[in-house]
């Protein structure tokens, strides 16, 4: 909440010094105006490398005539999207199911801004958003000087930090002056706070030449011009991906998978430099890959024994040397989270809470215990289940194990996890993390983009990840249990902030392309949808004014349904729970 309020202030604070310089003449001065808090900045400066880098006007046509392939399939797999989640959540409403408001329906959490939506980090968030600004509006720039549009200015739309950007052609020449004065009354309604990224701004003045005066774009043209930001920003996207998931991830290597969780500041793993967080490879000449490897090891210890263990803090490795304190440390086992109706469990009395210490006289400490073992079972095996209760009270039951319904093994039917942690006889607690299968994980991400489900996960992965927890990148702990190998070795933490920032380049990018795929004027998407719905009416009904009507009326609908599902999933929750 204070870092709400101090973000605040500091809005009131920038939008002071704005209305202070606009009153004194100074942002007039710099071509620089004012919506609100919004500032324009414009600039001429790079428009002759514009008529440079357009010369190859084939290659440019071929590059935006895919882009509006690509826009059309990005249409209708957003439509899609929308219409399907409006369903979703309508049957929901209906049947009472709806989950509570949560971060996702927060204000500050609908606009891309990085530093104040709490899923985009600041610094990695703002070097992506300049990146797909700058992109996606010298993409369009570009492609009109190929189609003859002259281009004004550019420039960039700031309050506070950057929130878009555009390219300002003759507006004229681009939809011609009724359609200009029709379709954009808003002078920057469609760059609001970085989600829309367009090409449309009112511009000042200017005289034009007879050779371009009164000119106006054809259908075709308007759509390269339009579809160019779109495929700027998906071609941004394939590379950074493309360079993510190749190089970068198969230049790290997990450390191992076992962590420090705790140490009091009275233990001797404290006093021998042992920290929270570190990540445990080694003890003494044994390799560690995960904490059933490490209690493993520590079992096979007597009381008094200096065990040397390798630690890792920010990927450098030290060596601690810690005395085993005691070798039998409170274990609690694994906690039963809930159990199959019908299942050998629930027959047997299992209850949510309860925690299996044992199977056959086999020690469970770890989810990885119990499911090792659950795995040399067979369907019909009686096995005898060791459970704690409540105010510790333990008792063994007698099993008959059913068939697992997946996989031929023996099924005891509990939903369970682990404490979090385990006591070590070193005197402090490990937790694990599956390094080695979350990096696997990554890496296989573009295998599954042959189906939905991997577009989905690219959709959703910095913000949903691939549990509901969300992958904001290398980074805090996690970073802790990777190093650079091979051709990266030499960069150090280097490779982690490489990979931060083609994670979100390439998913901003992708979104933002997405977003304007949208049929939805003032979107991208929505100018194409109607000019080419236009077409269409026009040689079906061959009247241009009914072809006009019909077309503007049904964008206009478009534009509305799509508007109003955003706003029903935003406050729907809302509407159900209460605000």
């Amino acid at each position: 909440m204070n870092e709400t309020y101090l973000a605040l202030a500091l809005f009131l604070v920038y939008w002071m010094a704005v209305i202070f310089l606009k009153q004194r003449g100074v942002l007039d001065k710099y071509n620089i105006t004012t919506y609100g808090p919004v500032l324009m900045i414009r600039t001429t400066r790079g428009l002759e490398l514009l008529d440079k880098l357009a010369k190859p006007r084939r290659y440019w046509r071929i590059y935006a005539n895919i882009g509006i392939v690509l826009m059309f399939i990005g249409m209708a797999a957003m439509f899609l999207i929308v219409v399907l989640s409006d369903i979703a959540m309508l049957a929901s409403m209906g049947e009472n199911t709806l989950p509570e408001p949560g971060k996702f329906n927060e204000a500050r959490n609908i606009f891309l801004i990085p530093g104040v939506n709490e899923f985009i980090p600041l610094t990695w968030g703002v070097i992506a958003l300049i990146v797909t600004l700058v992109v996606h509006e010298f993409s369009h720039a570009i492609l009109c000087r190929v189609e003859g549009i002259r281009v004004k200015s550019m420039g960039l739309l700031l309050a506070l930090v950057p929130i878009g950007g555009f390219a300002e052609p003759d507006e004229e020449e681009l939809f011609g002056k009724k359609e200009a004065e029709e379709d954009h009354p808003d002078p920057y309604g469609d760059r609001r706070l970085g989600i829309v990224i367009d090409d449309e701004e009112p511009a000042t003045p200017t005289i034009r030449n007879e050779e371009t005066a009164g000119k106006k774009a054809t259908r075709n043209q308007r759509a390269r011009i339009l579809a160019a930001g779109v495929m700027a920003n998906f071609v941004v996207t394939l590379i950074a991906f493309s360079l993510l998931f190749g190089p970068v991830l198969g230049a790290m290597s997990p450390l191992g998978n076992a962590m420090v969780a705790e140490v009091s500041e009275g233990s001797p793993a404290y006093a021998a430099g042992i920290r929270e967080s570190m990540v445990i490879t080694q003890l003494d000449d044994t390799s560690i890959a995960d904490v059933q490897e490490l209690l493993l090891y520590l079992d096979s210890l007597e009381m008094g024994t200096v065990v040397q263990v390798h630690a890792a803090t920010d990927r450098v490795v030290s060596v601690y040397d810690v005395k085993v304190t005691d070798p039998e440390p409170d274990i609690k086992g694994i906690m039963i989270q809930d159990t199959v109706e019908g299942s050998p469990a629930d027959e047997a009395g299992f209850e949510q809470g309860m925690y299996i210490l044992s199977i056959d006289g086999k020690t469970i400490r770890t989810a990885s215990d119990f499911t090792d073992h659950m795995s040399s079972t067979v369907p019909g095996q009686k096995v005898t289940v060791e459970i704690s209760g409540e105010q510790g009270m333990t008792r063994e039951y007698e099993i008959d194990l059913a068939q697992h319904p997946d996989e031929d093994k023996g099924y005891l039917g509990v939903y369970t996890q682990g404490t979090g942690y385990v006591a070590t006889s070193l005197g402090f607690s490990a937790g694990e993390f599956p390094a080695r299968e979350y990096l696997e994980l990554l890496r296989s991400i573009p295998s599954m983009l042959t189906g939905v489900s991997g577009w989905v996960i690219i959709l959703g992965l910095p913000i949903i990840g691939f549990t509901g927890e969300g992958f904001p990148g290398f980074s805090g702990t996690l970073a802790q249990f990777y190093e650079p190998t091979g051709w990266a070795d030499p960069l150090g933490i280097g490779l982690f902030w490489i990979a931060n920032s083609l994670l979100w380049i390439g998913w901003l990018n992708f979104y933002v392309g997405l977003f304007n795929c949208l049929p939805a004027v003032p979107l991208d998407g929505g100018h194409v949808f109607r000019d080419y719905l236009h077409a269409a009416i026009l040689r079906f009904t061959e009247n241009e004014t009914v072809a006009q009507r019909l077309s503007a009326s049904i964008s206009a609908t478009f534009a509305l349904l799509i508007l109003m599902s955003f706003i029903l999933m935003i406050f729907g929750p809302y509407l159900v729970h209460g605000f």
